[in-house]
Order: C-alpha cells, then sequence, then structure tokens
C-alpha cells in the first residue's frame, strides 16, 4: 500500500507518494520542467512507491496548483531555483534529485552549487552549456508562437493548442492525449531559456555526483545527439529511451523507463 499526499503550503504544491514498507531510506525530490507541475511525475511516483521509494514531487509558483507568487513573465532560472534548493533542503538526508528538461537545467545549477545529493536523474534536460540550438529550432517550427511570445513576455504561446503541446513534447500514443495534456500545461516565462546561454550559465567542470541521464530517442526539442553529447560533459551514465519523445515519463514506453531508473539507483547502493 502507498500513502499520497497531496497539499498547498506556503503557497507551493507538493505531491508525495510514501510506500507503507520503504526499502530505501534515501528519498526522491522531483522537478518538473517549463509549463508543467508536479502532476507529471504521477506515473514514476506510482512505480516508485511500489518498489520501496519515497518521491516528492511539487509544483513551482504559477506551475500545476501551486499560486502564483509574482508574474510569470518576471520569473527566472534563478528564482525558481530558489524553490528547489528549499525543497531539497526539507529532505531528513540528502535526496536523489530527478529533473526533466527546464527541471534537469535547475539540477546542473544545483550541483554547480555543490549542494549535497545521493544522485541525479536528468530526464531529457537542457543541454550542458546551451539552448541555443533548440530555441532556433523551435523558431523555425513555430515562428507565429515566437512572435506572439514576445508580445505577451512569456512562453506560453508556445504551447497555445493541443496540436502544439504534442508536437514539442509527445509521441503518438502517449499515456496522455494531446488535449489531455495541453489542459494540464500552465504558463511560463519566456527569459528562462535565454537565461541558460554563455555568458550568463556555464556547467561546473567537475561533478562527483552519480548521474543517470535519460534521452529521448524521438525528442523534437532537444536532438539524442545534442544529449549525448551533454551527458559526455557530467561523465554521466547515458541511456537513450527509444521512440520516446520529450517528455519520456508520460511516453508509451514510461514503466519501463522506470524500471531502468530504479534498477539504477539502486546499483548505486543508495541506501
Amino acid at each position: 500500500m502507498t500513502t499520497i499526499s497531496q497539499t498547498i503550503e506556503e503557497g507551493i504544491e507538493r505531491i508525495v507518494y510514501t510506500p507503507d514498507e520503504k526499502r530505501f531510506k534515501t528519498p526522491i525530490v522531483m522537478q518538473h520542467g517549463m509549463w508543467h507541475g508536479a502532476w507529471g511525475w504521477q506515473p514514476w511516483q506510482e512505480l516508485l512507491a511500489e518498489w520501496g521509494w519515497e518521491s516528492h514531487a511539487h509544483s513551482l509558483p504559477g506551475h500545476g496548483r501551486s499560486p502564483t507568487q509574482r508574474p510569470i513573465r518576471w520569473c527566472t532560472l534563478g528564482y525558481y531555483l530558489e524553490f528547489l534548493t528549499a525543497e531539497i533542503k526539507r529532505m531528513p538526508r540528502p535526496p536523489v534529485l530527478m529533473g526533466h528538461s527546464m527541471g534537469g537545467a535547475l539540477a546542473q545549477m544545483i550541483l554547480k552549487n555543490q549542494e549535497d545529493l545521493a544522485a541525479v536523474v536528468m530526464v531529457a534536460p537542457w543541454k550542458s552549456h546551451s539552448m541555443v540550438r533548440p530555441i532556433l529550432r523551435t523558431l523555425q517550427r513555430d515562428l507565429p508562437g515566437f512572435i506572439r511570445s514576445a508580445l505577451h513576455l512569456t512562453s506560453t504561446p508556445l504551447v497555445r493548442t493541443p496540436y502544439r503541446a504534442a508536437q514539442m513534447f509527445l509521441t503518438e500514443g502517449a499515456l496522455l492525449s494531446p488535449e489531455e495534456l495541453h489542459e494540464k500545461l500552465g504558463p511560463e516565462s519566456m527569459w528562462v531559456l535565454f537565461q541558460y546561454t554563455p555568458p550568463l550559465w556555464r556547467p561546473a567542470k567537475q561533478i562527483n555526483t552519480p548521474i543517470l541521464w535519460l534521452a529521448g530517442g524521438a525528442d523534437r526539442l532537444i536532438r539524442e545527439w545534442e544529449q549525448k553529447q551533454s551527458a559526455a560533459w557530467y561523465n554521466a551514465d547515458y541511456v537513450v529511451v527509444a521512440g520516446a519523445g520529450h517528455d519520456v515519463m508520460l511516453e508509451k514506453s514510461s514503466a519501463d523507463t522506470a524500471v531502468t531508473i530504479h534498477n539504477w539507483l539502486t546499483a548505486q547502493n543508495i541506501p
């Protein structure tokens, strides 16, 4: 049996899965990406709890069910990082940090800040050095969306329809339909992507924390070969999820990928 807790405290939504019989003392902290929220981790939280892991997924302000604390157009990576750091410090021991997309960028910032972590699982994360190429690809694919984003000073128009959302995140047969995904997605800052480029951002040169890097084989946002280069920079264990789009945890291969994560974590001898 698993106890599921969903709360909103001090403006932050938290969804916690606690197995009745914990096999592992180390908790998992889950950081979502742009437009997403804690809801995106549900398939993996359910399975990980079955295997004895306690997991904590939270929604950044203005995402999921977390109320907005500042206008979304003025949210920055540094602002988001404050909330992730606070979630990590809430844990009773150094956790496993799991980050998807922008959440993977925040995880790389956490590593650079040398926060104490048991391990890191990168899920289709932003590239190690820059997001310029993915930005240019998105611009070519959806110029009207970029124009609307510039006018609104947010990136929300880039996911303005179920078609646009699915084109960016999912492949056919995913756990959510384009309509279901679009309904769950929220607004997002435009500045975060542009902050993640030199000279504003440079990755850490040496990391001792064990890292699992999961890349979607059919990711339209960040190409698999780009993910491979980034994983090599961190000397991470690299796994390609064949046929998966950017939302790896919501693809039809979600359960098999969860098994890969569980097996990797246990191989690290995490208590």
